[in-house]
This record gives structure tokens, sequence and C-alpha cells, in this order.
């Protein structure tokens, strides 16, 4: 078993694709199927990615127009820093399309580090984005620690921005707003991104932000 499967990260060196990549797409495929299960990536909607190596960057990122809940090892693209997909070369199964925004997956990870990616089009976040367009206040709510964050004394602000279909755009406004202790940001009208060192913290950071969105919505905050 490869140091990507083991540990559920991926290796920190590049490699042609091979078992690495193969492990990187097994585990995209169970996440990507955890998230469907909740409804939270219906039809072919929604896409994740693990970094693969820094320096360059390479990311593994869902296939294009792929039933998430269906996907398998094979159901990847590798793509650089600027979400262009790479040649497999011969042997390694035709060629995929990557998501259309695996550009901006390559921007989050760009600005902040993270080691994997969750979008979801979760209807909380599409509601709270147009709800909230300035942004999400959040304070005294012991979920936040699940994102690093204190329960209480502190307001932090979930970012919302606004969707393009400019994957260049829709990068420059996240890092006008981007805030280091917030691992995630809504956009108006689409959905949800949340990221973390590794596929389970991205998991667990999406399903935090999941429920605060759910929470904020309920208690009909200002």
């Amino acid at each position: 078993m490869s140091r990507a499967a083991e540990h559920g990260a991926a290796p920190d060196h590049e490699s042609a694709p091979g078992d690495d990549t193969r492990d990187a797409g097994a585990l995209l495929a169970a996440e990507a199927a955890r998230f469907a299960s909740l409804g939270w990536m219906r039809g072919t909607s929604g896409n994740l990615s693990l970094v693969l190596s820094r320096d360059p960057l390479r990311l593994a990122v869902t296939a294009s127009g792929v039933d998430k809940g269906e996907l398998g090892p094979d159901d990847i693209v590798v793509v650089d820093a600027t979400g262009d997909p790479l040649p497999t070369g011969p042997g390694h199964g035709p060629a995929r399309k990557p998501s259309a925004e695996a550009p901006f997956h390559a921007r989050v990870v760009g600005l902040t580090g993270a080691g994997a990616v969750v979008h979801v089009h979760t209807v909380a976040a599409v509601v709270a984005g147009q709800r909230w367009p300035d942004g999400i206040a959040l304070t005294g709510l012991e979920m936040l620690k699940g994102i690093g964050l204190p329960a209480e004394r502190e307001t932090v602000t979930l970012p919302v921005i606004g969707n393009s279909q400019d994957m260049s755009e829709l990068g420059d406004r996240l890092e006008q707003v981007c805030d280091p202790r917030v691992p995630a940001v809504v956009i108006a009208g689409h959905g949800l991104y949340a990221w973390g060192a590794d596929p389970m913290q991205a998991r667990h950071h999406t399903e935090i932000v999941q429920w605060l969105l759910e929470y904020s919505l309920a208690a009909g905050l200002r």
C-alpha cells in the first residue's frame, strides 16, 4: 500500500500516473460516494481534488460528467498549477476531461496550502449565499471548534463571493476575502468549497461548515 492510501494524503513527490495516482483516485472516489449519499453531489455535480506534489504542483481532480456516487480509481485527471490536464502517456487508459473548476481548485491550494479540496452543491450553501452576500457571521457555537475556531467570545465570518464561469476571476474574488482561519468559502448561487490538509480533514470541514449553514438558516440569523 502506498503512503497516499495508508495516510489519506498524497505523496510529496511527482510521479507518472500509476499506483499513487490510482490510490488518489480511490480515495477521492470513496469521499465522493460519501458526499453523494448525503445528496450533496446530485447528478454529476460537485468535484474533489487531492495534491499529488507541490513542486511542481500536481492535483488529482475528479473527472467531469461522471456520477460522483459511482467513481472508480481511474475517474480522475491530473492537472497542473493552472488546472490544465497533463498527458497520461500510453497505457494509462482513455483521456478524461477534468472538472471545469479544476483551475479554481489549484488556486485554492495555492492560496491556502491545502492538501485536499471539496466542492459540493448543497441547498443550504446556495440559500445562505443569497441571504448573506457579504458573508455569514458566526459566533457562540460549539461546532466552530470543528474548523479550528473558538466557540465563544469571537465572531468569525464565513466568506461569500459572487459566482463566475471564469475561474481566474473567481480565484481573484476568493483571494480578496480569504481568511486563513476559515477553511471554506460559499459561492453565491453555486455551492460550497472547503479544504483541509488531507481528504479526511477536508471532509470534516465540509460537514462542519454545512452544519453551520443549516443552523444559520434555521435560526434566521441576520
